[in-house]
C-alpha cells in the first residue's frame, strides 16, 4: 500500500485551541471539516497523546484557528512540536479571547465550537462541534497542507493523522541538515556551515547547533 496517496486528499493547517482550567492550550491539526451548514457543525481529529485532547474533553469547547500562507511558520512549530504539558505555548504567541476561546492573532479566521459528540479511533478522537461563533480576522489565502510541505518544507508531527515515518529520510545521495525536533530539512542556497550562528529552525526555533547532518 502506498500511503503517500493520502497526501492527495485536501487538508488545511490549523491551530485547535481550548482551555485548561483557565489556561489557554492548543495544538496544530490538519484534519478539520465542516459537517453541516444548518445547524453549523465542524469536526476535528486530535491524537489521544495530545494534551489538548483531554482539555477539550474537560472543557467541552474548542476553536479552530485557520492559518494563512502569510502566517509565521514558527506558530506551526510552537503548537505542533511542543506539548502544553510542558510549556505555556500561548506565552510565545499573541492571542485574543474570541467566542469565549483563545484565538491566535496569526489566524486568518476562527470557528468556535461546543462539543456535541465524539468518535473514538485507536489513536485519535474526532470531536464534533456545534459552531457558536466564527469570523474572518484578516484577508489571506488559507494555508493548505500541500503548501506547508512543498513551500515551507514542514513535516508532520508524529501525532498527526498524516505522519509517515519515511518523511524523515533525507534525499538519496544528498547531504542535508535536519532539525531533530520538527524534521525541517535545510536546503537553502547558502551552505549550512556558512549560516550565521544565531540561525534557528524556521518552524520550531531550534538553534543551528541542534541540526543533524544526514
Amino acid at each position: 500500500m502506498n500511503k503517500s496517496a493520502f497526501h492527495q486528499l485536501s487538508y488545511g493547517v490549523y491551530v485547535v485551541s481550548t482551555w485548561d482550567k483557565g489556561r489557554p492550550v492548543g495544538c496544530t491539526a490538519n484534519s478539520a471539516m465542516q459537517i453541516t451548514s444548518d445547524p453549523a457543525t465542524v469536526a476535528v481529529s486530535i491524537n489521544h497523546d495530545n494534551y489538548t485532547n483531554s482539555c477539550i474533553r474537560e472543557s467541552g469547547h474548542f476553536a479552530v484557528c485557520v492559518l494563512g500562507v502569510s502566517s509565521d511558520p514558527a506558530v506551526i512549530g510552537t503548537f505542533g512540536f511542543q506539548s502544553s504539558r510542558d510549556c505555556n505555548k500561548f506565552d510565545q504567541v499573541p492571542y485574543q479571547v474570541r467566542g469565549c476561546l483563545p484565538v491566535i492573532d496569526a489566524a486568518c479566521a476562527y470557528i468556535a465550537c461546543e462539543v456535541i459528540d465524539t468518535m473514538e479511533t485507536s489513536t485519535h478522537t474526532v470531536f464534533l462541534g456545534r459552531v457558536t461563533d466564527a469570523d474572518i480576522l484578516r484577508k489571506d489565502d488559507p494555508m493548505t497542507y500541500a503548501y506547508y510541505h512543498q513551500v515551507i518544507k514542514g513535516k508532520s508531527p508524529k501525532n498527526a493523522p498524516t505522519y509517515l515515518p519515511e518523511q524523515e529520510s533525507a534525499p538519496a545521495g544528498k547531504e542535508t541538515y535536519v532539525c531533530p525536533v520538527c524534521g525541517y530539512v535545510y536546503d537553502g542556497e547558502i551552505p549550512f556551515e556558512e549560516l550565521p550562528e544565531d540561525y534557528v529552525c524556521p518552524l520550531c526555533r531550534q538553534p543551528k547547533s541542534a541540526f543533524v547532518k544526514k
